[in-house]
């Protein structure tokens, strides 16, 4: 079978993989910023004490947490059309519904950071005269950032292991260029080989990105 395959065809069609690639990449990035900075407003306010705002930031971490991703994204790309009256295209859908889902997430990440510092330094804070929000940020967030940074680095790959998903909404994303590639050159089986490499050596690399911090912050405690 390997013999007759032939990928000679990649040449042409790699300015159709590179865009797709660089949309995976962008939704990648977008939902890893987007759901870091959301992400740590949850955590914030499900330790925050406040039982009106710890009950909705749980509920909303909860509740993403128990959807799959999947029937999320299809959730976001033919609801909220039906409630703005307006379509949103496939790809702003996607950057939508992956922020706001991997916020649940990099929530949880970011809670356990802020735990991991010992409550003495917050309480140095207070005595200082900061109020919670001020302690959170000058001196916790900061500590806890770099503790849960290489967990946060491993839910950056899951998340762009992921954006293969938007293909159930027809987003242009690197599985789905394989897939018109494929299917334009009559060699699916190529292409889908190509893309599985280029998926592997993106997260391998990231995964040995991974170890090295993952040492080096063992160096630094």
């Amino acid at each position: 079978m390997l013999d007759h395959l032939d990928f000679s065809i990649i040449g042409p069609a790699l300015p159709f993989i590179w865009k797709g690639l660089l949309f995976s990449l962008k939704l990648t990035v977008v939902a890893m910023s987007g759901g870091i900075v959301l992400g740590t407003l949850l955590a914030l306010a499900r330790l925050s004490g406040g039982p009106v705002l710890a009950a909705a930031a749980t509920t909303y971490v909860n509740t993403m947490r128990s959807i799959p991703l999947l029937m999320v994204i299809l959730w976001f790309f033919f609801l909220i059309p039906l409630f703005t009256g307006a379509p949103m295209g496939a790809e702003n859908s996607a950057l939508i519904t992956f922020t706001a889902f991997e916020a649940a997430y990099y929530s949880e990440i970011m809670r356990a950071g802020i735990q991991s510092v010992p409550r003495g330094q917050v309480n140095a804070g207070f005595a200082l005269g900061m109020t919670y929000w001020q302690a959170m940020k000058i001196v916790v967030l900061p500590q806890a950032f770099r503790n849960m940074l290489p967990v946060l680095l491993t839910q950056t790959i899951i998340l762009f292991q992921d954006t293969s998903l938007v293909y159930a909404i027809g987003a242009s994303d690197l599985l789905k260029a394989a897939e018109v590639t494929g299917k334009n050159y009559n060699r699916p089986i190529e292409m889908y080989l190509f893309v599985a490499l280029i998926y592997f050596a993106i997260c391998f690399s990231l995964s040995m990105l991974v170890k090295h911090l993952q040492k080096r912050i063992a160096i630094i405690r």
